[in-house]
């Protein structure tokens, strides 16, 4: 990984814009908290590549919820939000969860009620486009879904499933069906010129998935993770999968060893790989002397990973490009 002098702000994906409001924060003398709270935020208020936000991965109710979640890595505190509905900023309700509540965790309706009783706006979470999304999902007999073993046949039709009465459960499928676009995540890892470090990340979940799904983002050593006495990462893609493994959890770990970033990021994909070689993900990794480094699955229309550095040996917040083992 490439040696960083700190402070360093690492984002999944190329989302320039959030990483921009995050370097900007810091350099206006705001918080990591601060940071990572408005780089993710800004993610949601520009529906960053419809997977963040309002208007984007409509469930099979034809209803965009939101999950993410903010973690100190100087307290391990950490504030997060799932299956929120009716409320736009879920990173700034996460980061309230922790100021607000002795509680990590809030989901749901619950979750709503607690936002706009901290002051959060209940608005519809629904667009055009989601709306657009869904029609032609329902249009394509439901396909792809998150069924199996259910009837009717989930692959050839609509619900509603039910068990059936006798069940043959069948080998569960890693390869998946769906576009490797349909799910993504804004991760983000700041290290501040002090050493702290804070992780978050915010994302509108599985497109079309079952309604009440948590995928991984909102868990902490999941979505990501961090820790000031070594260092943080996220991770993106397949939540459903990913978070079975707690590679931020693992990344971080790796890292207090010595492993180097980019290394670490690699053993994690590594790990998953043995259990599940074609899931679609990718990790990104931030140590305390702020050397950085990202690594992702290869399979079939994604072989390399784009994420997006800010730093002080960095004019600009950078582009930055690894190739998927």
């Amino acid at each position: 990984a490439s040696a960083a002098a700190l402070p360093v702000v690492i984002t999944t994906w190329a989302f320039r814009k959030a990483a921009e409001t995050a370097w900007s924060v810091l350099q206006l003398g705001g918080s990591e908290l601060d940071a990572v709270e408005r780089g993710c935020g800004q993610c949601e208020i520009d529906q960053c590549d419809g997977s963040v936000g309002y208007g984007g991965s409509p469930d099979e109710s034809g209803e965009t919820t939101l999950d993410a979640m903010i973690m100190n890595g100087n307290t391990m505190e950490v504030g997060a939000v799932a299956d929120l509905r009716h409320v736009k900023n879920a990173i700034g309700v996460a980061r309230k969860v922790i100021e607000y509540t002795k509680h990590t965790l809030l989901v749901g309706e619950s979750a709503s009620l607690f936002a706009v009783r901290m002051g959060f706006p209940y608005e519809d979470l629904t667009t055009q486009k989601s709306l657009s999304v869904y029609s032609e999902w329902l249009n394509q007999s439901c396909q792809p879904n998150y069924w199996k073993n259910v009837v009717p046949d989930s692959s050839k039709s609509c619900g509603p499933y039910k068990r059936p009465e006798k069940v043959t459960c069948k080998e569960e499928q890693t390869t998946s069906q769906r576009s490797v676009h349909d799910h993504d995540t804004i991760g983000m890892v700041v290290i501040g010129g002090s050493g702290t470090v804070v992780s978050g990340t915010s994302t509108n979940g599985a497109v079309h998935k079952i309604p009440g799904r948590v995928g991984d983002s909102p868990i902490a050593g999941a979505g990501s993770y961090a820790d000031s006495t070594a260092g943080g990462a996220a991770a993106t893609g397949d939540g459903d999968i990913m978070m079975r493994f707690l590679p931020s959890y693992q990344a971080v770990e790796y890292m207090r060893m010595g492993t180097d970033p980019t290394v670490a990021c690699q053993k994690v994909i590594s790990r998953i790989q043995k259990y599940a070689p074609t899931f679609f993900g990718a990790v990104i990794c931030a140590n305390t002397t702020g050397s950085y480094g990202a690594a992702c699955n290869k399979i079939p229309g994604f072989t390399q990973f784009h994420f997006m550095v800010s730093s002080p040996l960095l004019s600009q917040p950078t582009e930055q490009v690894v190739d998927c083992i």
